[in-house]
């Protein structure tokens, strides 16, 4: 990916040790939308690619780096390949494949998966590392502040499903494109009450 061209220094802060892997900053400005490798060529919204530089934004993934760490299981803290024995989310849920397709989320599951296997929604976030999601705990107010702050391991089995905006083409057309993917693991679980989960809302 080409570095914008910026009049501002590279930042005291390193990225992948000081500030996440997945975060936005300052100087990585929204680009418009245009064909993009980690959704297979299809249309998918752009952004500058100048990690480092300007200001962290850190409630901010950069569209295209958050799509890396989903499909290549890169950890979103320090930007390095995870294992399937050290991959960890700070901040999945456990559900239920029939909740999700209740909700109207589960359209991209596969069509043989039973509503009542349990699946971890990870939600835009991919696994971490043990060590990262650790430190990112200590770290991250946001995290602290969590109810649930467990690690759960990711299951060896997973779905990624995209997740659309609508973009004016013009003349009322509406063209449909990717902004982050969203990550399901797949357990080997059942959970015959599924449906009493769903009922609780």
């Amino acid at each position: 990916m080409p570095i914008a061209p910026s009049r501002l220094p590279p930042s005291r802060l390193t990225v992948g040790v000081d500030v996440p892997f997945v975060t936005s900053w300052s100087e990585e400005t929204q680009n418009g939308v245009g064909p993009c490798p980690t959704v297979d060529g299809r249309m998918a919204a752009l952004q500058r690619w100048n990690p480092g530089v300007g200001k962290p934004l850190y409630s901010r993934n950069h569209l295209r780096r958050q799509r890396d760490s989903v499909r290549a299981m890169l950890c979103p803290m320090c930007g390095k390949l995870t294992q399937p024995n050290d991959r960890w989310s700070q901040t999945g849920r456990y559900t239920s494949a029939g909740v999700l397709r209740a909700r109207d989320f589960g359209r991209d599951l596969p069509a043989d998966l039973e509503d009542e296997r349990v699946l971890l929604d990870a939600g835009a976030i991919a696994p971490l590392h043990g060590r990262c999601a650790e430190a990112s705990l200590e770290r991250c107010p946001h995290l602290g502040g969590m109810a649930d702050k467990d690690l759960k391991p990711f299951p060896r089995a997973w779905v990624v499903v995209p997740l659309y905006t609508g973009v004016n083409k013009g003349g009322g057309a509406m063209l449909s494109v990717v902004t982050f993917l969203q990550l399901v693991g797949v357990t080997d679980q059942r959970d015959p009450d599924w449906r009493d989960l769903l009922a609780q809302g």
